[in-house]
């Protein structure tokens, strides 16, 4: 069972490494990098690779871990006790399945994504560490354990919003997605954007590095923001020559795609003014 790259994903050597080394050492795999950069979407084509399941937890704010086992619905049992209905005999019936549960008790092997877990409360992870070792875990109402038939593929993804706890992260083979360098960005283009010419495709991308690479930028533009710039610039039929800089407009065609923020168009309008000035 050994992923690698999929027609619709391109995986660097290293990504493709650290996904298989966490799949033979049966730890969870946990990335990071910029957003954008395809983890999420990595899951997903792990999936697609290995013929298997996936089932997504997606982490919020308000989340807590114990949903991602089961939650008990007293409230609904309390409330179907007064209308005296049958059903309130069997604790079953008001026991909530969460991610992890769904994953334990699947006939096959699945990919379990816990996307963006630096978004909830920093005990989050700490309470998963158990689970997560073990492949298991008690629940109190109907006092039964819940086992994986068969240990699932944990990819879990971060955006580096905050720090990971060290009991956590020693559990976790951990790899960093680095952003893409330019030949690797052009395969990633070629599986989105297979007809896109040469000249246009080179003008493009060496107006993307020059913006990425701009000093005070609050947000860099990311690999996402970049195909999507592209089709943008298929859709209207844009030219190499549309798309170069003159030095009195720096900021780029469809620089909405690109640019996420005010400060950062800001800037790019100072430069181009400074630039008009020392002319």
């Amino acid at each position: 069972m050994k992923f690698t790259s999929t027609q619709d994903y391109v995986a660097t050597d290293d990504l493709t490494l650290a996904v298989n080394a966490a799949v033979t050492l049966e730890r969870p795999l946990l990335v990071k990098g910029e957003p954008g950069t395809g983890k999420t979407e990595l899951a997903r084509q792990v999936a697609a690779s290995l013929d298997l399941p996936l089932i997504e937890w997606s982490v919020k704010s308000t989340t807590r871990a114990q949903q991602g086992l089961y939650e008990y619905d007293a409230v609904s049992r309390l409330r179907d006790s007064q209308l005296g209905e049958a059903r309130v005999h069997d604790v079953k019936n008001y026991i909530r399945k969460g991610k992890l549960w769904q994953a334990f008790e699947a006939e096959t092997k699945v990919v379990l994504l816990i996307d963006e877990i630096d978004k909830a409360d920093i005990e989050f992870p700490n309470d998963l560490l158990q689970e997560l070792d073990r492949m298991e875990f008690f629940v109190y109402e109907t006092g039964e354990t819940i086992r994986a038939r068969q240990r699932p593929i944990v990819i879990i993804t971060s955006n580096n919003e905050k720090d990971l706890p060290d009991a956590f992260l020693r559990r976790c083979f951990f790899h960093y997605i680095r952003f893409p360098d330019p030949e690797t960005l052009r395969r990633i283009v070629a599986v989105h954007h297979p007809g896109i010419k040469d000249a246009l495709l080179t003008t493009a991308l060496t107006r993307f590095f020059e913006i990425r690479e701009t000093p005070g930028l609050k947000k860099k533009p990311s690999t996402s923001e970049v195909l999507d710039w592209l089709k943008l610039i298929l859709a209207e039929d844009l030219t190499p020559e549309d798309l170069k800089s003159d030095g009195k407009h720096l900021l780029p065609k469809l620089h909405g795609a690109l640019l996420k923020n005010e400060q950062d168009v800001h800037l790019f309008e100072r430069l181009a003014f400074m630039a008009r000035g020392q002319r």
